[in-house]
């Protein structure tokens, strides 16, 4: 009894990792949602709105440092279209151009991980969401 209810439970999350896999186009929506709320954080640090806290700054750079990672893996060809995607045909098309954006995302992101006050934050912080700009102009449709 043990036993089959740890095989369906192994293959119910197997199943739900190739579902998840099997949509990239709201993986790569939901990370980007994830880099947008941590965005709002840190500008608002960076602008003096909120107090300066280390661990909140942290969670920023930890939160573009997964979505570096994980982005050039959710677009697959099969996502070209569909979904409301706002990619851009470049991705494509400039696979090793996208894909070194994100490396550069990453590194400003581990550089900004060990910021300890705020002069040091929004450096680090306008740094990264600089490659965010310049990654969109070139690789996002704008509705």
């Amino acid at each position: 009894m043990i036993r089959t209810a740890l095989v369906l439970a192994g293959l119910g999350l197997g199943l739900t990792a190739v579902m998840a896999q099997s949509n990239p186009i709201a993986e790569r929506k939901d990370a980007m949602k994830a880099v947008g709320a941590a965005t709002r954080d840190g500008a608002a640090m960076a602008k003096g709105e909120v107090a300066f806290d280390a661990a909140k700054a942290q969670a920023v750079f930890k939160t573009y440092a997964d979505a570096a990672k994980k982005m050039p893996t959710l677009f697959p060809d099969s996502s070209k279209t569909g979904g409301e995607t706002t990619a851009n045909p470049k991705i494509w098309e400039d696979q090793a151009g996208f894909k070194a954006a994100f490396v550069k995302f990453e590194a400003d992101a581990a550089a900004g991980a060990t910021v300890a006050n705020l002069d040091g934050f929004r450096t680090a912080f306008g740094a990264a969401t600089k490659n965010c700009g310049t990654c969109h102009e070139v690789y996002r449709i704008k509705k």
